[in-house]
């Protein structure tokens, strides 16, 4: 079946509108090109074969998610050393007023300045960061990011936050730095990337724990997934009870397989139901930011 027509037709037979993916990455061409041959080259934090499945220009790819039927996307940058975020900011500021689709997306890293142009990224409307603690190899507790911390949680801002160990595990990945994050700012909208693999149950907990605390799907329960970091079939109770609280991602395009892959993987869980799926897909981001017309 055409892969548009397949992704379609997933979303389309629940009454939904489309769906919203809010862990899609759009960068500077010269920052995307990086990646892609970090990725060919199997970097470290890669050890695998990763071929890249949507390898385009920036319009064919915003041409591939508009004709999947994606309503709301992210542009997820991330600086992995510093004086790199204020720039990525920029770049993604300009990227968001042209492409309306687009949640307003930055980000940020612990220096200095981190305070200063995260609240210039709020004071401008940014409606998502994000933030990878395993490429920026920092500890989220630094004390130079303390008032950028406390920023966002009073703005409530959603945080997509790349924390666990997966791939490859980093110095301050895992669920601890998170949880001691969260025991100092409790309101702190967190989505856990990736539903924080390989540490599904531990994150899984903190969500239970923080009622501000989402998760996101992206990779999870695809085969790619699966052979390296299965989900705990013991917690398929906890998933299916978060169901209000689970976003839909996808890491569009630096993904080693089809988009109705990804959907069909995650739509297809057993136990499920049609409102586990509408939540996931479309209803939960449409409510945490604000986007029910959408």
């Amino acid at each position: 079946m055409d892969e548009i027509a397949a992704v379609r037709g997933i979303w389309s037979e629940l009454g939904l509108p489309g769906i919203i993916d809010v862990h899609t990455h759009f960068m500077p061409k010269n920052v995307m090109d990086k990646v892609w041959q970090y990725f060919d080259s199997q970097g470290p934090l890669i050890g695998r074969e990763w071929p890249i499945t949507y390898r385009a220009d920036e319009q064919q790819r915003l041409a591939t998610l508009r004709d999947f039927g994606v309503r709301r996307f992210t542009s997820l940058v991330y600086p992995h050393k510093p004086d790199m975020a204020a720039w990525l900011n920029q770049w993604a500021r300009e990227f968001g007023r042209n492409t309306p689709d687009c949640l307003a997306t930055a980000t940020f890293y612990p220096e200095e300045q981190a305070g200063r142009y995260v609240a210039q990224a709020i004071d401008e409307g940014t409606q998502i960061f994000k933030v990878h603690i395993q490429v920026g190899a920092y500890d989220p507790n630094d004390p130079l990011l303390d008032e950028v911390w406390g920023l966002i949680e009073d703005a409530a801002v959603p945080v997509v936050i790349h924390c666990g160990s997966g791939p490859a595990p980093g110095e301050y990945t895992g669920p601890a730095p998170v949880e001691k994050l969260l025991a100092r700012h409790p309101r702190l909208v967190l989505i856990v990337a990736h539903m924080g693999m390989p540490e599904y149950s531990e994150f899984l907990g903190l969500a239970e724990k923080y009622d501000s605390v989402r998760l996101d799907t992206t990779m999870a329960f695809t085969p790619f997934a699966e052979a390296m970091t299965p989900f705990p079939v013991a917690d398929r109770g906890r998933l299916y009870a978060m169901g209000e609280r689970i976003l839909f991602g996808s890491d569009f395009p630096n993904i080693p397989y089809g988009y109705a892959d990804a959907l069909r993987h995650t739509m297809d869980l057993p136990g499920i139901d049609d409102t586990w799926r509408r939540n996931v897909l479309h209803d939960n981001a449409a409510r945490l930011f604000g986007l029910d017309g959408a």
